[in-house]
This record gives structure tokens, C-alpha cells and sequence, in this order.
């Protein structure tokens, strides 16, 4: 399956891109570029805005839960857009980093499509074997939340929770 090579780092996506290459974005394109993240973090469902991402399947879903290599790179998937939003890891932990206030002033806005991406993250990782990381962010957001509620909204939240499995 083409999701398996390009997670393993031997194919790429329906673009031709390499994981390498995403995960190298700069954060502007991680903003404009809106065709990568169904393949940083597939879903069993078919994406409605890119018809060319997978859709993982169980067989998928056992080896990305299996396989230590696949793991270990969600996981780095998951560092470069923790990045993105102004987040890391801090042990067992997500926290706001020291350029949060900088990075939230371009995805903190009301109905911004990036509450959408973050309910996929929470959601994939949850899927692929890394529920304990979807649990880490979701209490990261959660604080977020709590500072932002007109911001984020009690909808949004409520998809969080969900897709964090707290729902």
C-alpha cells in the first residue's frame, strides 16, 4: 500500500512528495499547503477535501500499531505540526513552547481550519497505536480551550474529546 511506503520512507504521495520533504515544510507551507496532512495522518474515512489520500484499513492500522519504525515516525510527524501550532513534548507531556504566542496568533481564530486538522491528528493518532500522545495533546488543548472558549468554541471542543477518545 502506497501509505506504507511513504510512512516507511521508501514511496511518496499522490504528489510525488517523500515524507522527508513534508516533514522539511516551512511553517508557511504547512499553512498554504493543504494536501499533506491526510497522509501525515490518515483516517479510515475518505477525506473530503483530497480524494488522493488513503484510507486506512485494519490490516494498516495492525502494522502501524505493530511496527516500531511507522510509530516512531507519526511520532515525528506529530513534533513538526506540534511545532507548527507553538506546542512540544515535555516528557510524558504536550505543552505550550516558548513561541506559542506567536505561532497560536495563525490558527487561534474563530472557525479556522485548523481545528479541523487538529480533531484529525487527535483522531489518526488514536487510531494508529498512539493514544497515549492523542490523550497528551487533547489536555494541552484542553488548556488552550479553557483560555480561548469564545476563540475555540464548545462545537470544536466537543470534536477534540471525541476524536481524543474522552468523548
Amino acid at each position: 500500500m502506497s501509505l506504507l511506503g511513504f510512512y516507511s520512507g521508501t514511496g511518496s504521495d499522490d504528489r510525488g512528495r517523500r515524507l522527508e520533504d513534508i516533514w522539511r515544510f516551512s511553517h508557511e507551507e504547512l499553512e498554504e499547503v493543504h494536501d499533506y496532512i491526510q497522509w501525515l495522518f490518515p483516517l479510515a474515512e475518505r477525506s473530503a477535501f483530497n480524494p488522493g489520500a488513503p484510507v486506512l484499513d485494519d490490516a494498516t492500522i495492525q502494522r502501524f500499531r505493530t511496527d516500531e519504525t511507522l510509530r516512531r515516525n507519526v511520532e515525528r510527524s506529530l513534533d513538526v505540526m506540534l511545532d507548527f501550532y507553538g506546542f512540544a513534548r515535555d516528557g510524558d507531556r504536550i505543552v505550550q513552547s516558548p513561541s506559542f504566542a506567536a505561532r497560536s496568533t495563525n490558527w487561534l481564530t474563530r472557525g479556522n481550519h485548523n481545528f479541523l486538522r487538529l480533531t484529525r491528528i487527535l483522531k489518526a493518532l488514536t487510531l494508529l497505536g498512539l493514544e497515549e500522545r492523542a490523550a497528551q495533546l487533547l489536555e494541552c488543548l484542553e488548556d488552550v480551550y479553557t483560555a480561548n472558549q469564545p476563540v475555540i468554541g464548545q462545537r470544536t471542543i466537543s470534536f477534540w474529546r471525541q476524536a481524543g477518545g474522552r468523548g
